[in-house]
């Protein structure tokens, strides 16, 4: 082995994840009034302010969700989790509200916690969890 492989890493944290979107107005619309996150970023960077940075995460949330422009290709296809200590008041919420498209029932299955999916207007995937029991 190598020193590379046996130094422990410095990364204590998934603090963003990044999803790729077609126009950043449209996500912020959606994940702000539809799902109830709250802007964390939303800046110009680039040598003339040609590109945009920004974030948005459920309130109370230390990781944030990056909403990108596609490097290459199209939008979409990304996939995250998020947790929740009620799954079926989640989902109820959101059916309530409409205009999400969401699975029609939350999965039950033996061994694995409550979970449904639900897809942004670009196709990238949100898994809402059953967050386990505090210890």
């Amino acid at each position: 082995m190598t020193d590379t492989q046996t130094t422990p890493t410095t990364v204590s944290d998934i603090g963003v994840a990044m999803f790729s979107v077609a126009d950043q107005d449209e996500a912020i619309a959606f994940y702000t009034g539809k799902l109830g996150y709250e802007v964390r970023s939303d800046m110009a960077f680039g040598e003339n302010g040609e590109m945009r940075w920004v974030e948005v995460a459920p309130p109370g949330s230390r990781a944030r969700l990056a909403l990108n422009p596609p490097m290459e290709g199209s939008p979409g296809g990304g996939s995250i989790g998020v947790e929740t200590p009620d799954v079926l008041g989640e989902h109820a919420r959101l059916t309530a509200l409409g205009g999400i498209d969401l699975d029609p029932e939350p999965m039950r299955m033996p061994g694995v916690p409550t979970m449904f999916a639900l897809r942004d207007p670009d196709g990238n995937h949100i898994w809402v969890v059953e967050a386990p029991p505090s210890a």
